[in-house]
């Protein structure tokens, strides 16, 4: 250094680096962790598991037919459990959805048969009733402040009675008149119940309808304003009206998709029978609102995906079709639903604790 030069000042010098310090707040969780967070993770584990434990005691599974009736049973539950899930999202409930897929079929197959109309009339009535349904359950759970528990129980009841009055007083008998004679049915039928061929066996068309609407249900809840204010009114719905998100157009639209699903699904049944039992649906709501909550959605609302009430309803469907592939007695079948909802709720539990942990 010359004799012109002078040190600069220690305090003029950047501090040496150091290992950064961290509160506990800013620390990263292990990778696993954040996986298991995720509400899908958990049942897709458990969905893989049992695939496994089924392909392994009954081997017939392995066979490509087998798998294409799982995945139809499973299809049939996914359907609706999607508008159930994205409803209890939205932190309600809706108790009629089961039987309201018998009022949609049972609407379309009387007003076609009875008035010697093109089913396509019946088709489109029985949505527009469905629609309704759903508008009046939604309706009176904004206007009344009651629990959607309460409200569509009373319209589960109300279906019940309504179905089976109507349908002994138009068609004289518990079940509608067969339709596949008539105009439009072989077109309504290629649209909700056909099949297609892959590899030598056949898929069922609500197979594909089912990961179709799966997929536009998490681009809505993941990529959509409307996704956000489904969170919001089932985090909590007065900050989210404070806020500015419209909570009754929310709720009462959550409400006719679970509607709309229901149509669909009474459709399938329809055009796959050719006829419909007006005293079925009784206890479906429960399988729906079962594969929602397997699914990762929290009873009190707020929390879930899409993606994992599919993986729900395929373990309803692995499960149901697996039993009797293993040539076990279906009884058991109530029992396994029993475990999968209990050990769901568990894992339910520890994964909101998990998402909130600082």
């Amino acid at each position: 250094m010359g004799m012109g030069q002078q040190a600069e000042p220690a305090l003029g010098r950047p501090p040496a680096p150091g290992p950064k310090e961290s509160d506990g707040r800013t620390a990263r969780r292990p990778l696993a962790l954040r996986l298991l967070a995720r509400p899908e993770v958990g049942v897709f584990l458990g969905a893989a598991a049992v695939l496994v434990f089924f392909l392994i005691v009954a081997p017939s599974v392995r066979q490509g037919s087998s798998m294409a009736t799982i995945l139809y049973q499973s299809s049939t539950i996914g359907i609706m459990a999607l508008p159930v899930a994205l409803l209890m999202i939205g932190g309600e409930f809706d108790l009629s959805s089961g039987v309201a897929v018998i009022s949609s079929a049972l609407t379309a197959s009387m007003l076609s048969y009875q008035l010697t109309l093109n089913v396509w009339t019946g088709v489109i009535v029985a949505l527009a009733v469905s629609l309704a349904i759903g508008f009046f359950n939604g309706w009176m759970v904004v206007k009344t402040g009651l629990p959607s528990f309460l409200i569509t129980l009373g319209t589960f009841l109300i279906l019940q009675g309504v179905n089976l009055a109507v349908t002994k007083w138009v068609t004289g008998n518990v079940a509608t008149d067969d339709i596949s004679d008539m105009d439009g049915f072989a077109q309504a039928k290629k649209i909700f119940a056909s099949s297609f061929d892959v590899g030598g066996v056949q898929v069922k068309i609500t197979v594909v309808w089912w990961l179709v609407f799966a997929a536009l249900a998490t681009w809505v809840l993941l990529r959509t304003k409307y996704g956000n204010w489904i969170f919001a009114v089932g985090g909590d719905k007065d900050s989210a009206r404070a806020v500015g998100v419209p909570v009754t157009f929310t709720k009462i639209s959550l409400f006719m998709l679970v509607g709309f699903g229901a149509w669909f699904v009474g459709m399938h049944n329809l055009f796959s029978f050719n006829t419909v039992q007006s005293g079925e649906g009784v206890g479906q709501e429960l399988i729906y609102i079962a594969a929602a909550v397997i699914g990762g959605c929290l009873l009190t609302g707020g929390y879930g995906s899409a993606v994992g009430p599919v993986f729900g309803a395929f373990m309803f469907g692995m499960v149901n079709q697996g039993i009797v592939y293993a040539g076990w007695n279906p009884d058991w079948f109530k029992a396994f639903l029993g475990v999968m909802l209990l050990g769901a709720v568990l894992i339910n539990l520890w994964v909101q604790r998990t998402a909130t942990r600082r």
